[in-house]
């Protein structure tokens, strides 16, 4: 269960769960809002998917409707992604004939970078209250989990890290970009500098636009992808249009050709100001792409520093456009990063491991 049906980083992990857990076992069907990507490759798979309205305000009739998808099914398994479905779902699930077990994961614990310091110490209260009727509550990152300590979220027994992974071979495969003008209806010949991200705070797409007047000024052929959608595009928009880079910051919106477009990137950045764990960057570790991120949560468990990509500061444009110039200019350099960090993450982040660590805890909580 997830809320929106977008495919950010806690949707395709749901996605990678539903579509891979074995059929033998597992009977898998999922809920979340009755439109978007994540729906269309449910369909695509013959996954059943269970619409429900879900909304960040406190709605009864959200809670009711769960409650009667819950019993119809009869599920021995609900498995909560994010903060919305997974205040539904765990108090829904406390409400039915036969509860299920109850699964929740943190795909980054973005409210604890909430400005507003109530509104951020009541979803610490509510994690904490929800946290105490969930059977396990997944952490995908060392950094979260030890933040989750810290702020004392969950229970000590009920702590699970099952990291993310993906399947490396599978998105390599098929990633040819055909360069010119007809593929995406601008020129993209020159050097590419590129990210795929929610269009949302935590990214820190301003610095990377502020940044790339930098870049400009020793590549001036150098132009930058973003992929992915969200509510900060038309804020984007109007600072694009303010720093003059209309030709040269393209905003490519919410795309299923992800590999296609990635494989085109000389440069990969990442200029987040907090991390869970990104798929993004997995995604670009699979076609060894040469990576510049901020070093910041997460990130740092899958960047090391001058072995396998560039760390800088977060909400620095100096030192992130000079991270970037000097891959774009260092290209043997940036191609060993981009080596050594396929190499690095294949074993620890692959999606056979997510799945086996995901599966023995439901085989552990059915048995239980």
């Amino acid at each position: 269960m997830i809320d929106r049906p977008f495919l950010g980083g806690g949707q395709v992990n749901l996605l990678s769960l539903a579509s891979f857990l074995d059929r033998g076992t597992f009977e898998v069907s999922v809920c979340s809002r009755g439109e978007g990507p994540l729906v269309d490759a449910l369909g695509e798979e013959g996954i059943p998917h269970f619409p429900i309205a879900f909304s960040k305000r406190v709605q009864k009739g959200i809670v009711k409707d769960i409650v009667s998808l819950l019993n119809t099914h009869h599920f021995d398994i609900l498995h909560t992604h994010g903060g919305v479905a997974g205040l539904f779902g765990r108090w829904s699930a406390r409400r039915c004939d036969r509860p299920p077990r109850v699964v929740h994961t943190l795909h980054g614990i973005h409210y604890l970078h909430y400005r507003n310091f109530l509104f951020k110490y009541l979803y610490v209260y509510l994690e904490r209250f929800f946290s105490r009727f969930s059977d396990a509550v997944i952490f995908v990152s060392d950094a979260d989990r030890e933040r989750g300590r810290r702020f004392n979220l969950v229970p000590e027994d009920k702590i699970v890290l099952i990291k993310n992974g993906i399947d490396f071979e599978a998105f390599e495969s098929g990633t040819s970009f055909e360069e010119g003008k007809n593929e995406l209806g601008f020129d993209s010949s020159g050097p590419v500098v590129g990210t795929v991200a929610r269009l949302h705070r935590q990214k820190g797409l301003p610095y990377l636009y502020q940044a790339v007047k930098k870049i400009q000024e020793s590549i001036p052929e150098a132009a930058v992808w973003i992929v992915g959608g969200g509510y900060l595009l038309p804020k984007l928009q109007r600072l694009g249009k303010k720093l003059d880079l209309k030709e040269t910051v393209h905003l490519l919106g919410e795309r299923k050709d992800v590999a296609k477009l990635l494989s085109r990137f000389d440069v990969f950045v990442l200029p987040s100001l907090w991390e869970g764990l990104p798929y993004s960057l997995l995604e670009a570790a699979a076609l060894a792409k040469p990576v510049v991120a901020t070093d910041v949560d997460g990130v740092r468990e899958i960047i090391k520093h001058g072995e396998t990509g560039l760390l800088v500061p977060a909400k620095d444009p100096e030192r992130l456009a000079q991270a970037v110039v000097r891959l774009l200019q260092e290209r043997e350099y940036a191609a060993t990063l981009g080596r050594n960090l396929k190499d690095a993450t294949q074993r620890e982040f692959s999606l056979f491991r997510m799945l086996q660590k995901t599966q023995d805890l439901y085989r552990k909580l059915t048995v239980d």
